[in-house]
């Protein structure tokens, strides 16, 4: 245990140290950790020998991803959010649906031993992005605010979205519900996942911000104690939604936007220690996901998993975003940029989790498809997100310029 907490304590140091100069380069935090996980557990030096059980690692990625969200969208631009909502209403409305049904018209073409049930399984775990591995992308201001705010939503609603999609399947293929109760069963699962995320994220973080505000200005919270009520909160929406059998990554994501709109004086400060517990607790799921999750998943690698893993992040993802906003006012490249940014991660990963405790027959080839997706996003968005955006923010200044002489 204590050559583990040292490796990691000092590779935490490390990072925090060259993490200013790395953001700068194409490798981005993600590839790091999980190269990190890789080069000193079992299937590298074997140092790290994290012995995580599954539901340890779920709650882990819960966590790091309940974090993000939470602050992710309290750092929203309502005012351009208003604006150009219509953006991430289409990518979940109709994206989302399409991205699934495509997902699953691959995996009956590709995957010949798996049943229709697992194959729609595979295809909704994969259907969500990640918020943590999109940030290169949604905080950079060479971005166009509409595109940022727009990939920003959809990633924090997209994983609360496909839980009860993925329950129902997941009821399905082990419990068998009659046919007339299918529907039945959707509805429900769907409307209490939406609807107690909603009120969880609302009701806690009204209140808890109306807590915050009179008690500082009575001067009762120490500078101390200042860095913690904003992680607690998220916590707690997350961990009560879950508990009240809602989405609990809607609840932080509807508690943060709402966050981010009352508290706005004080938001920076407030932040702080949130996004930074939030960085770790990713940090800590990366470099586990690498040491022990890969290297268990080997076995089960073929082509036909890395020929799935490629289109689900390339054709099944940015058909159904440029189909989903047809007719708006956004050219062409635009579009494919936010259909290639659809980054595969923390969301995923808890899915994973929770299909394999079901101990499906293709439980190992559905595990392995999702983290050779994953790895594959963690390299191929990190790499290219830096010098895409470079050139999507010099072909907008270019067709300015062009507009502006014209």
């Amino acid at each position: 245990m204590y050559e583990n907490l040292a490796i990691l304590a000092a590779f935490v140091f490390l990072y925090s140290l060259t993490s200013g100069g790395l953001e700068k380069t194409p490798v981005n935090g993600a590839i790091v950790f999980v190269a990190f996980g890789l080069a000193f557990g079992p299937l590298g030096l074997g140092l790290l020998t994290l012995q995580v059980q599954a539901e340890g690692l779920r709650t882990l990625a819960e966590l790091a991803l309940a974090m993000v969200l939470f602050t992710d969208a309290a750092n929203a631009d309502l005012g351009v959010l208003k604006q150009s909502f219509h953006i991430p209403q289409r990518l979940l409305l109709i994206g989302l649906p399409l991205t699934i049904l495509l997902g699953f018209g691959a995996g009956v073409l590709i995957f010949g031993g798996l049943s229709l049930l697992e194959i729609a399984i595979l295809a909704t775990m994969l259907a969500p992005t990640d918020a943590a591995l999109g940030q290169a992308v949604v905080t950079n201001a060479a971005v166009p605010s509409n595109i940022r705010e727009g990939l920003n939503v959809e990633s924090g609603l997209n994983d609360g979205i496909c839980v009860p999609i993925l329950l129902l399947f997941l009821a399905i293929a082990t419990d068998s519900p009659a046919k007339g109760e299918t529907a039945l069963l959707a509805l429900k699962l769907g409307s209490k996942a939406i609807g107690i995320g909603v009120a969880v994220g609302v009701g806690l973080t009204v209140g808890g911000v109306w807590l915050l505000k009179r008690f500082a200005d009575r001067g009762w919270i120490t500078e101390t104690w200042r860095q913690l009520p904003v992680p607690a909160l998220a916590l707690t929406c997350f961990a009560a939604a879950q508990w009240l059998e809602g989405s609990g990554f809607i609840a932080c994501f509807v508690g943060g936007l709402l966050f981010g709109g009352i508290e706005k004086h004080h938001k920076p400060a407030l932040l702080l220690a949130a996004e930074g517990t939030g960085d770790t607790l990713a940090l800590i799921t990366w470099v586990i996901f690498g040491a022990a999750v890969i290297g268990q998943s080997v076995q089960y690698f073929s082509w036909q998993v890395m020929l799935y893993a490629l289109l689900s992040l390339t054709f099944v993802r940015m058909v159904p975003v440029f189909l989903a906003l047809a007719g708006m006012n956004l050219r062409a490249d635009e579009k494919l940029f936010m259909g290639w940014f659809g980054p595969r991660g923390l969301a995923s990963i808890v899915f994973a989790v929770i299909v394999l405790d079901k101990h499906l027959p293709g439980g190992g080839t559905i595990s392995m498809t999702v983290v050779c997706t994953i790895v594959l996003s963690v390299i191929l968005h990190g790499l290219s997100a830096n010098p895409l955006v470079a050139a999507l923010g010099a072909r907008i200044r270019r067709f300015q310029g062009e507009k502006t002489v014209k």
